[in-house]
């Protein structure tokens, strides 16, 4: 009933027998990979494999939704849902227990595999209902990170998520928290284009699950609701971003975003998206109009007492050696903070470092005006920390913002002119940071102060270089400030157009070396290959289309084709490019023109009849065209294709061989493509015959 993998040991005497759930051959693939290779290894399989369940199950940064959660080494963990235990060992490291529960056998092995030098883990096996009753009384955190949705599945009746919360409320030990993480149905993200994380479909938590499924994900205040009818009034929400899977930023109802934060938005990695808007510009105005709440893609309930923590962001798809969290607290009293802490060992020297680069900063910059943000380090039994006081002002960015709206260019360039000279001030100096982005800058008055500064080195650094840099990343940040005239920045600064390249040659491998061996989230979003795609763009292709692929009716009644009296036939595409219609025709008309497309185009006639009886395409003199007959590889009978390449093409009918009589029919079907011009003009010379006997 029971099995010890390295120091884990799993409990079956709860399984069923069998697992109920599976995501297939890939769970065996995920075993066999963390039975084999070492947590290290993961990110270089996760890029070789290109693989979203790998991704998803073995990155690092899952663990971000919980490393936040100040726990101590005391403290007892029942982790619902645990899976393949991407979070587990981050509470493993944090906590003094940790009980896992999940159905899946698979995934608890593949859980216990990758953490089997945690002697603090206990994975109970089976279905919650049934291990409940088994569960001690004094967790102090019940964790439920992408499980609350799966409710229902864990309960019956007509109340299960409510059902659930209140049983897990029994095994909480007094002053504990119970902790979700849980996608938001209304999350922007799929108002833009993002199918639903559990059915794959577009907007299917936005029309309340119409087609059923055993997940539901809620809106705040629809979380809240059932929190009030468990008798649950202590609660507090955070807002992970971009969500809670790989989140690199929590908010907090005490520190909401900033206009121009939230613009790592695509993020597909498991399926394809739509891009309906520009989710940075929307997001820019739900921050504006305090609206983030509602919109923001995910949420972290915590029900219980409230952390002190306001915000927190990591850094850690860089190199080991330079990952790091930045935490802001305290902003809703006198004195707030802001702390950076090492992400491992390896990072240590890197944050101890942000003293030393105070210190030196403060003296280059001493007798100017550009204030250096204080550092300090606080050593805790955590390791050590630099710790900044909490700044007021805004960003230099969103003062640059303004004037590009307001189409003030005078404006932006007295503030990029003051910048130059704050920045460039002491530049004999062998320090430079080289990191002053408009972004790592906040105004405040008259004073401006740098407030991140951890990439400073011992040497010197033109100005102008620095200068090129924080505009060359301004730019990158938002399309719409492409409006800025680069080439009047560059002349300016004195900087010529090889210079300009080798600034960005420069800024490539300064990437390299934050990131190291690793693969950022855009990178692995590239590899992965999912694809991005535009409506817009569909339905501009759909109308230039729609306009071209009109046909037009001419009748001759002896005064010749005239446009005037001529008539475009609606609704006679039976599919992506087959027309078929009929035309009443008088007596009195000697001749019919059909111009199948306003485009140069190829035109198959399938059928073409006039009172029934077929029209030969064949006899000379009965049908012509201003085109070029081809050999149609069909040799349908009474059907014939041409090639068009001219912007005009036409069929003409002559009637008199028809016998017309008073009241006339014709019907003709029509097999259209459309071709761009030059392609047809190549097309219709003589070598080119051959290619359409595959048409």
């Amino acid at each position: 009933m029971t099995e010890e993998i390295g120091k884990v040991r799993l409990d079956y005497s709860r399984y069923p027998g069998e697992d109920l759930y599976c995501d297939g051959r890939v769970e065996d693939e995920i075993l066999e990979i963390v039975k084999s290779l070492s947590p290290v290894e993961y990110a270089g399989v996760i890029a070789e494999r290109k693989s979203w369940p790998i991704l998803y199950h073995l990155s690092g940064l899952r663990e971000n939704i919980v490393d936040w959660i100040p726990m101590r080494r005391t403290d007892k963990v029942l982790e619902v849902g645990s899976g393949c235990g991407a979070i587990t060992g981050a509470l493993a490291r944090k906590a003094g227990s940790v009980t896992c529960v999940d159905l899946s056998k698979k995934r608890s092995l593949i859980n216990a595999y990758r953490h089997s030098e945690c002697q603090n883990v206990t994975i109970r096996v089976g279905n919650f209902r049934d291990i409940e009753p088994d569960l001690r009384d004094d967790f102090d955190y019940i964790c439920l990170i992408g499980a609350f949705e799966y409710g229902q599945g864990y309960m019956d009746g007509d109340r299960p998520y409510e059902t659930f919360l209140e049983l897990l409320k029994r095994h909480l030990a007094p002053n504990g928290r119970i902790v979700i993480a849980i996608e938001n149905k209304y999350g922007l993200k799929y108002f833009a284009g993002c199918r639903e994380d559990h059915l794959g479909r577009y907007f299917g938590g936005i029309e309340d699950y119409p087609d059923g499924g055993t997940a539901r994900t809620f809106s705040r205040a629809g979380l809240e609701r059932i929190f009030r009818e468990c008798g649950m009034e202590k609660y507090s929400f955070y807002y992970p971003y971009p969500d809670y899977k790989f989140m690199t930023a929590l908010y907090s109802d005490r520190y909401l975003p900033g206009k121009g934060e939230l613009s790592n938005n695509i993020r597909n990695f498991d399926s394809d998206r739509m891009v309906l808007f520009d989710e940075k510009r929307a997001f820019d105005g739900i921050v504006r109009e305090g609206l983030f709440p509602v919109f923001a893609n995910s949420y972290v309930a915590v029900l219980g007492e409230d952390f002190a923590l306001d915000f927190v962001k990591y850094s850690n798809d860089r190199a080991p050696e330079y990952r790091i969290k930045t935490v802001i607290s305290g902003t809703r009293q006198e004195n707030p903070f802001v702390r950076k802490y090492p992400l491992g060992s390896e990072a240590e020297e890197h944050v101890r470092g942000m003293k030393l680069a105070y210190e030196q900063l403060t003296r280059r910059y001493k007798g100017g005006n550009l204030r250096i943000n204080p550092c300090t380090l606080e050593e805790g039994p955590d390791g050590v920390c630099a710790c900044f006081p909490f700044e007021k002002g805004r960003p230099l960015s969103e003062l640059m913002d303004q004037c590009l709206d307001r189409q003030d260019a005078d404006g932006y360039q007295r503030l990029f002119d003051r910048y130059v000279e704050l920045v460039g001030y002491g530049g004999e100096a062998e320090t430079a940071d080289f990191d002053p982005v408009f972004s790592n800058i906040l105004v405040d008055g008259d004073t401006w102060t740098l407030i991140d500064y951890e990439w400073t080195f011992g040497r010197q650094i033109p100005v102008k270089e620095l200068a090129f840099r924080a505009v060359y990343c301004y730019l990158l940040e938002d399309e719409k400030r492409n409006r800025l005239e680069l080439d009047k920045i560059l002349e300016k600064l004195n900087i010529s157009l090889r210079e300009a390249e080798e600034y960005r040659r420069q800024e490539a491998q300064f990437q390299q070396f934050v990131t190291g061996k690793e693969l950022s989230m855009a990178q692995l979003r590239e590899l992965f290959g999912q694809d991005v795609l535009y409506p817009e763009k569909w339905i501009d292709r759909f109308r230039e289309t729609e306009s071209t692929m009109r046909i037009q009716i001419y009748q001759d009644t002896g005064s010749g084709f005239r446009e005037e009296e001529s008539e475009f036939l609606q609704d006679v595409w039976t599919s992506g490019r087959e027309a078929q219609f009929s035309v009443p025709v008088s007596g009195d008309v000697r001749a019919i023109r059909i111009d199948p497309g306003m485009e140069p185009c190829v035109c198959r006639v399938l059928e073409l009849t006039f009172n029934g009886a077929p029209v030969s395409l064949e006899k000379k003199g009965i049908v012509t065209t201003n085109g070029k007959k081809l050999e149609d590889g069909r040799k349908a009978e009474n059907s014939t294709c041409y090639l068009f390449a001219a912007p005009d093409p036409n069929i003409r009918i002559d009637l008199s061989a028809c016998n017309p009589v008073g009241k006339n029919q014709l019907s003709a079907r029509l097999e259209v493509v459309v071709l761009p011009r030059e392609m047809a003009a190549a097309l219709a010379g003589p070598e080119k015959r051959g290619f359409w006997r595959s048409l």
